[in-house]
């Protein structure tokens, strides 16, 4: 066969394959207008029962969307809205409002509610006594501020003389239980002694098809790269920025943990990046033990995608991307990374990314290297904590070498997007955009979709 007709194969294999990809973008988006309408009633079908989400990680919006499904299905006009939109108008228009909030860090609100917060919040004039309200308060029982943020705003609600329809539920790590007393409560409030109708998507099987260590002679734990592929079924399609549950076949803890997805659909599996959590007194985490040394290559994890809007590219496709990170977050970007890669007229991008040391933690470093030299990356400034010399030592100290780049890339319409630990890099992270480009600029960037958080 000749190379012109190798090449002309090739070019149709690949507009095949650009083609399959607009048109999933295409069918989700279709499918997504049609949920959206399903859940704007008619004016005749009486004021909505409001269901507002504060989310960071996604899992405040997916429970609220299930919730809202079910109390349609049930026959109650329902509207969706994320916290951050909302205005004072769309609670006094209210009768019943149902709250979602979770917690980011110490008690603080989610990115996406910093407006509400700010704007709504920080007011003393709003008078709710007309309307009835509940509030499920996501929160992690490790912090010492379980559910703040939820606590907080159901505390603002009730100041504001809204009447609760059953008192405030705090879950930890979305515990099966606690959701099932939000949920028998809601079929009170749909007027149903039935139990309404939940689409929980199952957990199903993926075996492990690779596992490797990625910083062999590392100074901190072991970090993995672990390869699955389903289980007798297709491949399903996920996006950068999404996250994965697994589900530890253990009755004492039926909470599923969560990993965002380093890999895309077109990769050919699910690619997940794992740091093993060591305990002080030589345990492991039971999840990432589990993943790390339990299970053997060959079986199997039984684990559920879940989408993250708030760390999808939305509408910043097109935008140049400043990719933030340190440690396992270098998962969400990797995965954004691709996308950029398998793009037609991809936009610049520039990694920003910090771990220990250059010999023993530089993680990916050869794809790091191939995006650079393809010009998917126009920079990349990696900062190593451990490493002697006048190099950067934390993420923000790389950034801070860099602002008149920072400036000019938000200046020339970037998106920032951050992955990795709350405490320490994303904090000093946000100190720094705050410092150079001004909070009331940060603020800004959160309300257009242009900043946007993975953190954890």
């Amino acid at each position: 066969m000749s190379r012109e007709l190798w090449a002309a194969l090739l070019v149709a294999g690949y507009a095949l394959l650009c083609f399959a990809c607009w048109w999933r973008h295409r069918r989700r988006h279709a499918l997504a207008q049609a949920d959206a309408a399903a859940l704007l009633p008619a004016s005749e079908a009486g004021t909505p029962l409001l269901v507002l989400h504060a989310s960071q990680t996604g899992a405040a919006e997916a429970l609220a969307w299930q919730t809202a499904r079910a109390l349609h299905l049930a026959g109650l006009p329902v509207r969706v809205l994320p916290l951050g939109q909302a205005q004072p108008a769309d609670l006094a228009g209210a009768r019943q409002a149902l709250f979602i909030a979770a917690t980011c860090g110490e008690g603080d609100a989610p990115d996406s509610a910093v407006p509400f917060v700010r704007d709504v919040m920080g007011r003393d004039d709003i008078d709710l006594g007309t309307l009835h309200i509940a509030v499920l308060a996501l929160g992690d029982a490790t912090y010492a501020q379980f559910c703040g943020f939820g606590r907080t705003l159901d505390a603002w609600l009730l100041a504001r003389g809204a009447q609760p329809l059953f008192p405030r539920l705090d879950v930890d790590r979305e515990d099966a239980t606690t959701l099932a007393e939000w949920r028998r409560h809601l079929s009170h409030v749909a007027g149903s002694s039935d139990s309404l109708s939940w689409d929980d998507q199952p957990f199903t099987p993926w075996r492990l098809v690779e596992r490797r260590v990625l910083n062999p002679g590392s100074a901190g734990a072991p970090v993995v790269h672990l390869g699955f592929e389903p289980l007798g079924a297709d491949l399903p399609d996920w996006q950068a920025g999404d996250l994965v549950q697994l589900q530890l076949d253990d009755a004492e803890d039926r909470v599923p943990r969560e990993y965002t997805l380093a890999s895309l659909p077109a990769n050919g599996r699910l690619e997940l990046m794992v740091r093993l959590l060591r305990r002080d007194d030589g345990s492991t985490g039971r999840a990432s033990g589990w993943l790390a040394q339990g299970l053997a290559l060959g079986g199997s994890a039984a684990l559920r995608l879940r989408a993250h809007s708030a760390f999808r590219i939305g509408d910043n496709a097109a935008r140049p991307l400043i990719l933030i990170g340190n440690g396992t977050g270098l998962a969400g970007l990797r995965a954004h990374l691709k996308a950029r890669q398998h793009a037609a007229s991809p936009a610049p991008a520039w990694l920003i990314y910090g771990e220990r040391q250059q010999a023993h933690d530089a993680h990916y470093a050869d794809e790091i290297a191939a995006w650079q030299a393809s010009g998917v990356l126009a920079h990349a400034d990696l900062a190593f904590s451990r490493d002697a010399g006048n190099g950067p030592r934390y993420v923000q100290h790389a950034l801070a070498l860099q602002r008149e780049r920072l400036v000019a890339w938000v200046d020339n319409g970037a998106a920032i997007y951050v992955c990795g630990s709350l405490e320490g890099m994303a904090a000093g992270v946000q100190a720094l955009l705050c410092e150079v480009l001004g909070a009331q600029r940060v603020d800004a960037l959160i309300a257009q979709g242009r900043y946007r958080r993975d953190v954890y």
